[in-house]
């Protein structure tokens, strides 16, 4: 009885119960900004430029005027000027199978969604150039349309073939196909049809055409987007 009684008075044990400790929470792993594998992308057909014949002269996002543009301008992703031609690249980041013919107006990304013929929207481009180097040389135009090794093709086979002046290739290929084609062009046209005096001023008038402005190319983008919206 007596150590009933004592039991009474004993002080409670205070000592907090041991916390459970908890796993750690894995990390989300951290996607690559859509910002940042454009510059990635970018660096890649840079890299294929620096490759190109001493003889050619590239440039790279330009913003060129064009009325025929519903927004007033066109912004062309590399140029590279050559004694031979002038080939006009659009580049394109997109992952899946790519289908689509070359009068097609609409191509299609795995089936899921739509997207402008980039062949089409090069030859706006091809336009754009063509009006301002008017008059300086009988320019042959090459339209070249670059994608990432994250796609395949299903499309017309024609556009993989050299002969074809309108060329759908991989980013990691565009030095090979810009190298062939000359080639290929040389062997039908020994001597080359523009001179290196005219490939200078070809360049020159590029760059001099070239929109720097940063609002006016702020608003162009902005007018895209408004129109990309519209066609969802």
């Amino acid at each position: 009885m007596f150590k009933s009684l004592l039991s009474l008075f004993k002080k409670p044990d205070t000592k907090p119960p041991q916390a459970v400790r908890k796993a750690p929470t894995p990390k989300p792993k951290q996607k690559v900004a859509s910002t940042r594998i454009g510059e990635l992308g970018e660096h890649k057909i840079n890299i294929q430029l620096d490759q190109l014949p001493k003889e050619c002269k590239s440039l790279s996002d330009l913003l060129l005027p064009n009325p025929k543009s519903r927004t007033g301008y066109a912004q062309i992703d590399h140029v590279v000027v050559s004694p031979y031609c002038l080939f006009v690249i659009e580049t394109k980041n997109y992952n899946g199978e790519i289908k689509g013919g070359r009068t097609d107006q609409q191509w299609s990304v795995s089936n899921r969604y739509k997207m402008y013929n980039p062949l089409k929207q090069n030859y706006g481009h091809i336009k754009a150039i063509e009006s301002l180097i008017k008059g300086v040389a009988a320019v042959k135009f090459v339209s070249m349309v670059s994608f990432t090794m994250r796609c395949r093709f299903s499309i017309d086979p024609e556009l993989r073939k050299i002969h074809s002046d309108e060329l759908v290739i991989y980013d990691v290929e565009l030095s090979e196909f810009i190298s062939r084609k000359l080639i290929s062009l040389k062997t039908g046209t020994p001597e080359s049809p523009i001179s290196a005096v005219q490939v200078q001023t070809i360049y020159d008038q590029l760059v001099q055409a070239n929109i720097t402005d940063a609002e006016v190319r702020k608003l162009h983008v902005q007018r895209i987007n408004q129109k990309t919206k519209k066609h969802l």
